[in-house]
């Protein structure tokens, strides 16, 4: 039996990022080389992750982010099996999960509590609960590690794009340039305003409360009086966070102003009109507010400007995708966009970001609105709440709406070929331990178990491993940067093909 083979070509050490150019003058408007290649507004996960994704391919990169601190509050988000595959892929999941709490991949889809079901195709079948700014902060620093540079207090107040790049003006007067702009900078997003892309969708028809604060009746009689509220109003709960603090869910009396946070007063009078009583709340460390709007960009590049995460779609946080899709937008435009600026891309390469990942989005806009649908106290609501609950009895039902939160039933349509042409690889075992190890440098990789293919002219963009032992039913796999199937076969002349459709051409 042949040894595993794994080559790749050396990958050069991200060098430091750019220091901030000096503004222009007015003689000199677009000083000149373009310091940055890609400006990132917003610092939030997506803006983070795409920071990185891009450091791994040598992009300079400036990331910058309107606030100047971390919010005050803490809340806890839930990354589902598929951002932890992207974590493993990128050697960061270790650092996550000292941070978090897993919980089984269950009860997701509209609150409905059924088991996980058995064996899901992934090595990090759970969710993990981490706070948010802890999530932000390692993807931050992942980021800066590897050469992206994050500047705070800087928002952007309007940009000019050319045939060359974009000049991005600050609210405090400062220009810069760089040749890509993306947008990562919210449901309010400045730059997708400015772009003058429509934003269509439903406003917030209901709104909920959200904060953290301390009880004043003991633990016992909340516990109960919960239990007995959420047989029906899937949005009111209070759950112990630590420290003497509770988190504390409840629906608001109408859809109110969303920068203005809610009052304590907001708190109780609706706990007392849905439970009877106010618990006694008191001492709150941070109040806000969220609505059940549903929205999605209608494009997600217009030239040289790109949007993604919550400036491409927002929708309600039940299923908990929200930010795990913005991730994963990320994972999917960083390689693209390096390779439009590293100057390998195929000429339609960049485009594909919109036509996989808007797809995706409608996806879930459909979901969380079927979900929020199920949580109405109304008879009718109700009555298919009951149905459906009865239904996710059934393995294949539960699975499917499984799948379909944590994301792990996407395929991208790649043409005609085997169910698996398009999906994600699952993290299998290879003889050098896991495929997802081999996949930290953001590359494309040829999982040979023939041993006799050659990713030629794309060794620079591409890894080879030859391993006939590795736990697969398929001869040979080419996975792109973000671990999804781009090929099936073992013919060299066909994986030549899509090669170069999906890495360009090959190198002299």
């Amino acid at each position: 039996m042949n040894s595993p083979q794994f080559t790749a070509e050396p990958s050069p050490s991200p060098s430091p990022s750019p220091s901030p150019s000096p503004s222009p003058s007015d003689a000199d408007p677009y000083p000149h080389p373009v310091p940055y290649d890609v400006i990132i507004a917003g610092c939030g996960p997506t803006g983070a992750m795409l920071a990185a994704e891009l450091r791994l391919h040598d992009v300079r990169v400036l990331v910058l982010e309107k606030e100047t601190e971390p919010a005050p509050f803490v809340r806890i988000v839930g990354l589902h099996i598929r951002s932890l595959e992207l974590m493993a892929m990128r050697g960061l999941l270790d650092r996550v999960l000292e941070h978090g709490r897993r919980r089984p991949a269950a009860g997701f889809f509209a609150g409905i509590s059924k088991p996980a079901p058995e064996g899901l195709d992934s090595a990090h079948a759970y969710l993990l609960g981490i706070p948010h700014p802890v999530i932000v902060r390692l993807l931050e620093e992942h980021a800066v590690q590897l050469g992206a540079q994050v500047r705070r207090g800087c928002a952007v107040a309007g940009f000019e794009q050319d045939d060359e790049g974009v000049t991005v003006d600050l609210a405090d007067g400062e220009r810069l340039r760089a040749r890509y702009l993306v947008g990562c900078d919210g449901g309010r997003s400045a730059v997708r305003k400015l772009l003058g892309v429509g934003f269509p969708g439903e406003p917030s028809r209901t709104e909920t409360l959200m904060g953290e604060m301390e009880v004043g009746v003991p633990q016992e009689e909340v516990a109960a009086k919960v239990a007995e509220i959420g047989e029906t109003n899937k949005r009111f709960w209070l759950r112990p966070f630590g420290g003497g603090a509770y988190s504390v869910v409840v629906p608001a009396a109408g859809v109110g102003d969303r920068a203005e946070p809610p009052t304590l007063q907001d708190f109780k009078q609706q706990l007392r009109a849905i439970a009877g009583t106010d618990f006694g709340v008191h001492s709150p460390r941070w109040l806000s507010r969220f609505g059940d709007a549903t929205r999605l960009a209608e494009r997600y590049r217009v030239g040289r400007v790109l949007l993604a995460g919550d400036a491409a779609h927002i929708h309600p946080p039940t299923g908990g995708q929200g930010l795990n899709l913005g991730v994963q937008d990320a994972f999917n435009l960083g390689w693209k966009l390096a390779a439009q600026i590293r100057g390998w891309a195929p000429e339609t390469l960049l485009d594909t970001y919109q036509t996989e990942r808007r797809p995706v989005a409608e996806n879930v806009l459909d979901n969380t609105r079927a979900q929020m649908e199920l949580h109405s106290t109304e008879p009718g609501p109700q009555a298919l709440r009951r149905l459906l609950t009865e239904l996710m009895d059934i393995d294949e039902v539960n699975r499917r709406l499984i799948e379909k939160i944590a994301a792990i039933d996407i395929r991208y349509d790649f043409g005609d070929g085997p169910d698996l042409l398009g999906r994600r690889l699952r993290d299998i075992d290879v003889e050098q331990g896991h495929l997802y190890g081999l996949l930290h440098r953001g590359r494309g990789l040829l999982l040979d178990r023939t041993a006799r293919l050659t990713v030629g002219g794309w060794s620079d963009r591409v890894d080879h491993l030859a391993d006939p032992t590795a736990v697969l039913d398929v001869p040979c796999v080419l996975l792109r940067p973000d671990g999804h199937v781009a090929w099936i076969g073992d013919d060299q002349q066909d994986l030549d093909a899509h090669l170069s459709r999906w890495f360009g051409k090959p190198a002299n």
